[in-house]
């Protein structure tokens, strides 16, 4: 079948191939270009056709140019924010005349892996956001892990400046962990960990904040959109409420404290890595002053007490 004919099917048929696709579009994969097709007649628009991806370059894995050089059908899980698309890619040009048909599904809620069992699988969101998590979430808090925060911080930091609001950061580490796992062992120090994260996640704004496990007892918090008197305060939520949790092992209380630095930035000239040494800093004066403690640019609190 000719060029033309495949062409002339597919718009003799483009409702029904729209009741089952989202998306129908032709593009020359050589020049990256989306073509325009009516009445027999084909010409190249001004569009890219990477824009539908909301990227600023060339698709790394382009399956219409594997398409177009194979002379096969290609098919490929593409996402785009938190919807995942899959595209199907047909070569119906010629060496000559490159031009694929690239139809693209959402398969968010309706793509499924199967385990071989009828009526058992698993939706592929679901197997994709599980192998996220596995690779930017803390395995025993839950919270995000350090990859997380090198990752999406300077993207915060970006907005923030865009946007001119305030970002504050508050670097949190444990006074006692290595007492409590020495005196109790690792599981009641995990257990204290996990108590302690519980804390953090009640005391911020899940839409707008997020919490990091830094390091073994280090704890990241990013206040977005949020000052510094605003975040002293929410560290001392933090601080106190913490003080007051008891563990109980061996007919003994455990307890602990944590120490916090906070550091608040706004119209922000400083990168990533420097916001967190500054917080960091500040959380080891409060450390030398004797632990328990909150630490801003003006702010210091010891055990409750304010200097």
């Amino acid at each position: 079948m000719s060029e033309n004919s495949l062409l002339n099917k597919l718009e003799e048929n483009l409702v029904l191939f729209r009741k089952m696709y989202d998306s129908i579009r032709l593009v020359d994969p050589v020049n990256k270009k989306i073509l325009a097709y009516h009445a027999c007649e084909m010409h190249e628009t001004n569009d890219v056709c990477y824009q539908y991806w909301k990227k600023g370059k060339i698709c790394d894995n382009c399956i219409s140019i594997r398409a177009y050089k194979s002379n096969e059908c290609f098919m490929k899980m593409e996402q785009l924010g938190e919807t995942l698309i899959m595209v199907t890619a047909v070569p119906v040009g010629s060496k000559e005349k490159p031009t694929i048909v690239e139809l693209m599904k959402n398969a968010t809620d309706s793509m499924m892996m199967g385990t071989g069992k009828y009526g058992e699988g698993f939706l592929i969101k679901n197997v994709i956001t599980q192998i996220n998590n596995m690779i930017i979430r803390d395995q025993l808090t839950g919270l995000f892990n350090r990859r997380y925060v090198d990752e999406r911080l300077p993207a915060d930091i970006v907005k923030t400046t865009l946007k001119n609001t305030p970002l504050s950061l508050i670097f949190m580490d444990m006074d006692n962990l290595k007492e409590i796992n020495d005196s109790f062992g690792h599981v009641y120090g995990d257990k204290m960990i996990t108590r302690l994260t519980n804390v953090i996640t009640s005391c911020i704004r899940s839409e707008t904040d997020w919490a990091a496990r830094y390091g073994g007892d280090e704890f990241v918090i990013c206040l977005n959109n949020t000052n510094e008197q605003e975040a002293y305060k929410i560290a001392e939520r933090i601080r106190k409420r913490i003080q007051d949790i008891e563990l109980c092992a061996r007919n003994k209380n455990i307890r602990t404290t944590v120490s916090l630095g906070i550091y608040t930035t706004k119209d922000n000239t400083l990168t990533a890595e420097e916001i967190l040494s500054l917080a960091d800093s500040r959380m080891y004066e409060a450390k030398q002053n004797g632990k328990n403690a909150s630490v801003g640019v003006n702010i210091y609190t010891a055990g409750g007490i304010k200097a």
